[in-house]
């Protein structure tokens, strides 16, 4: 088909061509002459990491603490001991059974007469009530009632 064509639209098709080339080289040209760098890698800290440092002091604080407490039950617990023992040691000082000194048999003993004055004698009262108050708590109020008794014989 392009051999039956004329000169005239061949030469406007080669300009046409000749502009797109040549756009399409200055496209390529600006490529080339911007040419990025390569990024540098910056530091960086994890979250994480600090988390572990946190976590790690968090986890000794609670083993020393638990190590105190552990310690101060062993030292009570010795404490209370030795208090036990003393306190058995003294009951048992204290239990041992010691004689007791002889009366002096050679010394009479005259009783002295009391200053106090003599107690005056009355008669008992044996008054018994006849009648007595009895609480029923079969309901939900207390009802309050008198019950004869029977005389003491």
């Amino acid at each position: 088909m392009d051999k039956f064509q004329p000169r005239s639209l061949i030469k406007v098709k080669d300009g046409v061509r000749d502009r797109v080339s040549e756009r399409a080289e200055r496209a390529r040209g600006s490529q080339k002459v911007v040419v990025k760098e390569n990024t540098k890698m910056q530091d960086f800290k994890l979250h994480t990491q600090e988390r572990a440092v946190k976590r790690a002091m968090f986890n000794y604080s609670v083993a020393t603490k638990s190590y105190v407490t552990e310690i101060q039950k062993k030292i009570e617990e010795k404490l209370h001991k030795m208090i036990e023992e003393e306190e058995i040691r003294l009951l048992r000082k204290e239990m041992v059974p010691r004689a007791q000194l002889m009366p002096y048999f050679d010394r009479p003993y005259f009783p002295q007469r009391s200053n106090r004055p003599l107690t005056i004698p009355r008669e008992p009262s044996f008054l018994v009530n006849k009648e007595q108050w009895s609480c029923n708590t079969d309901s939900e109020l207390y009802s309050f009632q008198r019950q004869a008794l029977k005389p003491i014989k």
